[in-house]
């Protein structure tokens, strides 16, 4: 995937102003629109401004967007850096996004899962008889350890939202919360804090806050769902003929009989042993046979006995011609 320069796409500076940037799309898709244009691409290059105006014209996606793109360049191969977007708040839920099906796969990789994952504005956020108007609710995405998911916590979460100052420049303004994780929380679930999204208007109730949960990449378990997974190393007579092992699981150490004549890539199962929950997740661990170094005369005079006295062809079960 390569870096789109939405800058670029609309002729304007990096310092260019909401009026700038107006005035630029409007130019440009008098001259590009289907409806006028005759070039063959004029619907490809039509939807490319529109998703930068897009972007530029949201003080939001704006900021979000200067600031992962701050080192890259237009056409160079582009990866949103992992976590780019923890602690950054945005407002208006899904709808903010539009629904995807005129974006490019670009946009999708920065503002996709906010899409997928905001909350929609209440039913109540309309005018009431007292010209009243909730709140938008605002989200965003925080980074939490796995372990939170077992034991629960409260973190101070640190969020970043981009707001007007006085000069009209936008500006990332910060405020920390203490956030309470319930145990058994599982990925991409949100947290609901009510009352922290957006002001209302003349006097209305304030929106609400979605935190959407994404576990820190953990050194020792990956994580699908409920389920942990787990590679296991074993030594080959471990796996030959069978062992008792310890897993370190997040509850703590668990004996597991690993069955003789195990191979690489064989899984076994500790039942209940993943994220808490109604039902709880399993725990998975996978085996890995690793062979000891043949690193010294001792080592490799066992190894040339068992070629001598064991009777094997690892390349027996591939069939073919011998």
């Amino acid at each position: 995937m390569e870096f789109k320069d939405y800058y670029k796409v609309l002729g304007v500076e990096r310092s260019a102003s909401d009026e700038d940037i107006k005035k630029a799309f409007r130019r440009l898709a008098r001259k590009h629109h289907p409806d006028i244009s005759k070039a063959p691409d004029a619907a490809a290059r039509m939807q490319e401004l529109n998703e930068a105006h897009e972007v530029l014209r949201d003080k939001e996606k704006r900021a979000a967007y200067d600031r992962v793109g701050e080192h890259a360049r237009s056409g160079q191969p582009f990866q949103p850096p992992p976590g780019w977007d923890s602690g950054f708040e945005f407002s208006g839920g899904r709808d903010a996004f539009g629904d995807g099906a005129d974006h490019s796969a670009f946009f999708e990789a920065l503002f996709g899962a906010a899409r997928r994952g905001g909350a929609r504005a209440r039913p109540d956020g309309g005018f009431d008889r007292a010209q009243t108007q909730r709140g938008q609710d605002h989200h965003a995405k925080i980074v939490v350890p796995l372990e939170d998911a077992f034991h629960g916590a409260t973190r101070a979460i640190t969020l970043h939202s981009p707001q007007m100052d006085d000069a009209g420049d936008v500006a990332l303004h910060e405020r920390t919360l203490q956030v309470s994780i319930p145990r058994g929380i599982r990925g991409a679930q949100q947290i609901r804090l009510a009352g922290q999204g957006g002001p209302g208007i003349g006097g209305g109730a304030r929106g609400d806050l979605y935190l959407e949960v994404e576990f820190a990449p953990h050194p020792r378990w990956r994580v699908d769902g409920r389920d942990l997974y787990f590679t296991l190393r074993v030594a080959p007579w471990e796996a030959a003929l069978g062992a008792a092992v310890e897993v370190p699981t997040p509850d703590g150490t668990v004996e597991m009989n690993v069955p003789a004549g195990s191979q690489t890539g064989r899984k076994l199962r500790l039942r209940g042993r993943g994220i808490p929950g109604a039902p709880a997740g399993d725990f998975y661990v996978l085996l890995e046979v690793v062979l000891p170094p043949a690193n010294d005369e001792k080592a490799r005079a066992a190894y040339r006995q068992m070629s001598h006295e064991l009777a094997f062809d690892p390349r027996a079960a591939e069939g073919g011609d011998s």
